[in-house]
């Protein structure tokens, strides 16, 4: 397997090699944001590649949304095309280092893309990253992978059983919302701290 640090991401940018980008905001979690009445809530996108969440949420006046990533490509290029997003909500870093606090964290292509070992960790930032109250909401791939990942697949027993681990409370289905190409591969889901 990879090391997946930033000279892989940066590497996978610079090549192109980005297949996790479907294009647009995924139906899913495009759902999910415009059911969100606070836009002063704090909202945190890791792995956010080219950042069609926050330009989504920016576009509907959330003042509050962070972007990060590990490699500098991604943050750059959403910087130049939406130049309207405040650049000090763009993160240039190591997730697991992150000290901020959030109401909500988005999750799209973020989890899958980490070492499976890490999922644990994933799991207690997210506990120290989130206020109380706060919660963690997105989309998991439902389904294992025949090549070593990224992405890293999974299934719904096991978020459940991770997830349950951290967080007061977890839901978690099967999206009925994924675009054409991950139809019955994903679940959408929503943890409270």
């Amino acid at each position: 397997m990879a090391n997946l640090d930033y000279n892989y991401w940066n590497s996978r940018w610079t090549e192109g090699q980005t297949g996790w980008d479907i294009g647009d905001v995924s139906p899913a979690i495009k759902d999910y944001i415009d059911a969100l009445s606070d836009n002063n809530i704090r909202i945190l996108i890791p792995g956010c590649g080219n950042g069609y969440e926050g330009a989504h949420l920016n576009k509907l006046g959330f003042k509050n949304v962070y972007l990060m990533d590990l490699s500098e490509l991604p943050i750059k290029a959403f910087a130049a095309k939406n130049p309207d997003f405040p650049s000090d909500h763009l993160i240039v870093g190591d997730f697991f280092a992150l000290e901020k606090t959030f109401d909500i964290v988005i999750e799209q292509t973020f989890f899958c893309a980490l070492n499976p070992s890490l999922r644990d960790a994933y799991c207690a930032q997210m506990q120290r990253i989130l206020k109380p109250s706060g919660r963690l909401a997105g989309l998991l791939f439902n389904r294992e992978f025949e090549k070593d990942g990224p992405p890293f697949g999974g299934s719904l027993e096991e978020y459940k059983d991770l997830f349950n681990k951290y967080f007061s409370k977890v839901n978690l289905e099967a999206s009925l919302k994924s675009i054409p190409q991950r139809q019955h591969t994903e679940v959408f889901f929503e943890c409270w701290v």
